[in-house]
């Protein structure tokens, strides 16, 4: 099991992105957050097996509705999230 943070940039605000993501979670054996941050672009920490996880992050960037909206991409491995469960669209 690991974590990562994925940043989002692009026209990700005001499209429905976070809404998006969370039903697409759904789909996935996932756990974490989505989040818009001050900057406009859109965070979002979650945990789970890496394949899986990576298997999310594309179906985003590559498949998705929102996938027009996205410029680029950032994604870091970071330490395993705590007391996180299902997937959450936080303010």
């Amino acid at each position: 099991m690991i974590a990562k943070r994925v940043i989002f940039e692009g026209r990700v605000q005001g499209v429905g992105f976070r809404y998006a993501a969370k039903q697409l979670a759904m789909g996935f054996d996932v756990c974490g957050w989505i989040k818009n941050l001050p900057e406009g672009t859109v965070e979002i920490q979650l945990m789970g097996d890496s394949d899986e996880l990576d298997e999310f992050i594309q179906e985003i960037t590559e498949e998705s509705a929102m996938a027009h909206h996205i410029k680029n991409v950032y994604t870091e491995e970071i330490p395993l999230l705590e007391n996180v469960k299902g997937f959450t669209i936080s303010a």
